[in-house]
């Protein structure tokens, strides 16, 4: 859940911004750890409290990479950087995540057995304690503010021509609902009931847009799309072309390029086309890519003032396969609301919770397009951490990914599942109803199984973690050539 390559080296271009970089990655390794130290804590101080014996404590997987030893515990430091463990041999075989408790050629000792309500003590403190650190986590969002980026309307203002809204859903209908639920905004809603959120979250083979046209409400019925990846990267969510209205503001203008040429500004805004109003920055781009060589001829609000200026779009000649433009890029168009909130614990967890829900409850639905490789392993949630710490307000967006984060852990921990706490928690009340406790070997056998069966995931997940930290290529800003004004 590192930033993507080209974002990344542009951020190590001066020293000053080396600086900024190396401090946000130690942020967000110290954060990690934080988290996984607070979870082995529990599991750590309930032993200590139910009278287990504690071999290690250690963070990360794999062979120490640092070790000490202090009143008979082994406090250590993995080289896999992938959570962490207290090795407790009363507790259940281990050894395939954790290796041997004892050296080579040390003999084990017999250990008394462990009722099963110590076990499931010991078990459920790990969860617990994240869910603590949650809280902690959520008290400090309630005093700082929590920043929520949301685009409120749901009219629409751009259909692709290649998407698969194209016929059906007309630019300026308003969106009421899809599959018939209401819908909260476009983009944002912490209630993942948002237009976009509806549509990458359905199920089924089709859409249903509940649409105010005019004076009526109608339904209307899409297919959907999912973008193309490569086989390292994650699986395209569902989409269907659309996006709302807004103004066209030019953000930047390339030096040299058709619009630089024609006299466009930073600041201006397009208002129409060759006659045709505009809505979007996406037709805008559409009716660019459609006239190479062509003359357009502008209308544009500068400093409350129209202007008509002509701009030519070509395609830069040092570009292979390069697409025709103009050479500006867009800003803000008005569609985004940007407001810090100050909820409470409760909400943020109970938020915390209903997105977890949801995401679990999409992996397993067969008419759901969202799978396990949607999750995030270490990689990418250290990569989302990364980029909050470099975005505006990132620090207020990172105080509530702890909340998120420390939520999940918990929830995924209690799954019922071998080698996590839920699973420790599962053997230790059949142990319990059946009065003896399970067979070492057998125990051992299912442990190794499931620990092999998780490992793939992670390393599967972390695949497509990478694959996503690629995903875009290339190696910074890129200077245009054009050619001569003539065609």
């Amino acid at each position: 859940m590192l930033p993507c390559l080209p974002g990344f080296w542009r951020y190590l271009a001066g020293p000053d911004s080396l600086m900024i970089t190396l401090l946000n990655i130690l942020i967000v390794v110290a954060l990690f750890n934080v988290i996984i130290f607070v979870h082995e804590l529990g599991h750590f101080l309930a032993a200590r409290w139910r009278g287990l014996r504690v071999d290690r404590f250690q963070i990360w997987f794999g062979k120490p990479i640092w070790k000490k030893e202090v009143n008979g515990v082994q406090y250590g430091l993995g080289w896999l950087p992938a959570g962490g463990f207290v090795a407790l041999p009363q507790m259940a075989p281990m050894e395939a995540a954790e290796g041997r408790n004892r050296e080579s050629g040390e003999e084990e000792e017999e250990l008394p057995p462990v009722k099963p309500l110590d076990k499931i003590i010991v078990a459920f403190a790990g969860p617990l304690f994240s869910f603590l650190l949650a809280i902690v986590s959520a008290l400090v969002v309630m005093g700082v503010g929590k920043p929520e980026v949301r685009v409120e309307s749901t009219v629409i203002g751009y259909v692709a021509k290649d998407g698969a809204a194209h016929g059906k859903l007309q630019v300026g209908d308003q969106i009421l609902a899809i599959n018939g639920a209401r819908v909260n905004g476009f983009l944002g809603s912490p209630s993942f009931d948002s237009v976009r959120e509806s549509i990458m979250l359905s199920e089924g083979d089709k859409l249903d847009f509940l649409v105010r046209r005019g004076e009526q409400e109608l339904t209307v019925t899409t297919e959907f799309q999912i973008p193309e990846t490569k086989w390292w990267e994650r699986r395209g969510m569902r989409e269907v072309g659309i996006w709302v209205e807004g103004r066209t503001v030019i953000g930047s203008v390339l030096e040299g390029g058709p619009a630089d040429r024609a006299g466009l500004k930073a600041g201006d805004e397009i208002i129409s086309v060759s006659g045709e109003p505009l809505r979007s920055w996406q037709r805008f781009q559409e009716i660019v890519n459609e006239a190479e060589n062509r003359e357009l001829q502008l209308a544009i609000l500068r400093d409350g003032e129209e202007q008509m200026l002509g701009v030519t779009p070509r395609k830069p000649t040092n570009i292979e396969d390069a697409k025709v433009m103009i050479g500006v890029g867009f800003g803000d168009g008005g569609e985004f609301t940007k407001t810090i909130h100050n909820p409470g614990p409760l909400q943020q967890v109970g938020d915390s919770v209903r997105m977890m829900w949801v995401t679990l409850t999409k992996i397993v639905s067969p008419t759901s397009d969202v799978g396990i490789q949607h999750l995030s392993g270490p990689v990418g949630i250290g990569g989302v951490m990364f980029d909050m710490l470099g975005s505006p307000d990132g620090w207020r967006q990172l105080l509530f990914f702890m909340v998120l984060f420390n939520v999940n852990l918990a929830i995924l921990n209690m799954l019922p599942l071998p080698i996590l706490d839920g699973g420790h928690i599962v053997l230790a009340t059949g142990e319990a109803l059946v009065k003896r406790p399970i067979k070492a070997r057998l125990l051992e056998v299912v442990q190794f199984a499931f620990f092999f069966l998780l490992l793939s995931l992670f390393l599967f997940i972390t695949t497509k973690d990478i694959g996503d930290r690629f995903r875009g290529g290339g190696s910074g800003p890129v200077k245009y050539e054009w050619p001569e004004a003539s065609p």
